[in-house]
């Protein structure tokens, strides 16, 4: 059964900073997002919300280029990135440890925690 590999908020910036062609997923809910986001632009499939956006996932993501999934503190992104990965093929699906609140303690302290 395959997983997501795990990513480091520090090596997530590197790889952002050294221009990667990344897919940023974020499965948070808008209120989460709202509140603590990226300052990179980020393709947002709230999880609730999966009847709308999941007939078009292969419109949304591209198979091709590494995915990066995000949530509050990991555990809904690697599950996310599981799914995506057993059921809908992904191969090159990441999971961001610790999500956006370890990005707020690793790499950007402007991230509000909550």
């Amino acid at each position: 059964m395959p997983t997501p590999a795990t990513l480091r908020a520090s090596d997530l910036h590197r790889r952002l900073e050294a221009r990667e062609p990344l897919q940023l997923v974020d499965v948070r809910e808008d209120a989460e997002l709202e509140l603590a986001a990226l300052a990179q632009p980020v393709i947002h499939l709230p999880l609730s919300r999966s009847a709308e956006w999941l007939e078009r996932l292969d419109t949304l993501l591209d198979r091709e280029r590494d995915v990066v999934v995000l949530c509050h503190a990991g555990v809904r992104s690697w599950q996310f990135g599981s799914w995506l990965m057993e059921t809908q093929g992904y191969e090159r699906v990441w999971n961001l440890h610790g999500g956006i609140d370890a990005w707020s303690v690793e790499v950007d302290p402007s991230v509000p925690r909550y």
